[in-house]
């Protein structure tokens, strides 16, 4: 199992016990390659060139749909294509964040977007790298508020939050699931999120929306394999994630598995976000 991003962001967390389960139902060890670089391009396209064998999996991010269309926007050759790769399973489903630390002087977004305006550049925000699940939220934000934001690209979620908790950057824009271990400890602050209405592990946290802010964004991770793929394999392999959603150890953090629905859902997103990257435009 590929997981195109360091060990510690959400790829990572979510791989770890779904690979572990999924080792029961198949009866071999899946074991689990973290490939990080190009903002999870380099472990994505490593999946997509592989033989399609069952044998290689992909647990990806949102950040999938994005970088196809940023390699364009860029004018560089595409590392792949969003069809060389067949979605599989849906895991998480979640929106996004705004982190920062407990002893940052913003107490609500509506503060943070105010200091942003003041102060044009001056705060910068951690990302898993360009064009990434934590810095098209962020762009997103930026964007609506009419603020100019300054980004610090990372290798992957982990080395962003670590950043953020040691005091080398202001903010970050992640998984609930990356940050709230340490808002319980009262190390981290979330001001609000990118989803709609209550959000469940924080539901004192204001949506973008509710706070006046129209912004929305949603960072899935799910399976994917080579597209040419035999179906009878793909199936095991479904198989195999649905029996890993029903699992114990794995359902603190699997929302949903094995969605008949995925590949809509996956084109869908894919769409938007096309709009979202033209908008940002090039990023050196």
């Amino acid at each position: 199992m590929i997981v195109p991003f360091p060990p510690g962001g959400l790829a990572d967390l979510v791989a770890r016990p779904v690979a572990e389960a999924m080792s029961r139902d198949l009866g071999q060890t899946v074991v689990i390659e973290n490939k990080a670089g190009a903002g999870g391009g380099i472990g994505m396209s490593l999946a997509a060139r592989s033989k399609p064998d069952g044998y290689t999996v992909l647990m990806a991010l949102s950040s999938l749909t994005v970088l196809p269309e940023a390699d364009l926007v860029l004018a560089r050759p595409a590392m792949f294509a969003l069809n060389d790769l067949r979605p599989i399973a849906r895991f998480t489903a979640d929106p996004t964040v705004l982190a920062v630390r407990a002893d940052a002087p913003w107490k609500t977004v509506q503060q943070f977007v105010a200091d942003a305006k003041n102060r044009p550049g001056a705060i910068n925000y951690g990302s898993s790298g360009n064009y990434g699940t934590m810095h098209v939220p962020m762009e997103i934000l930026a964007q609506t508020a009419g603020v100019k934001l300054t980004h610090i690209p990372f290798t992957g979620a982990g080395p962003a939050v670590v950043a953020l908790l040691g005091g080398q950057i202001d903010a970050v824009s992640s998984g609930p699931a990356m940050v709230l271990q340490q808002v319980k400890a009262g190390k981290l602050r979330v001001l609000a999120h990118w989803g709609n209405g209550a959000l469940g592990a924080l539901p004192d946290v204001p949506s973008l929306k509710d706070a006046g802010f129209n912004a929305e964004y949603a960072q899935w991770s799910g399976l994917f394999i080579p597209k040419d793929t035999p179906e009878p394999i793909a199936q095991r392999l479904r198989s195999a994630a649905r029996a890993a959603a029903q699992d114990a150890r794995v359902k603190e953090v699997i929302l949903g598995a094995g969605s008949p629905e995925f590949e809509k859902y996956v084109q869908a997103d894919a769409r938007r976000m096309v709009d979202v990257v033209k908008r940002i435009g090039k990023v050196e």
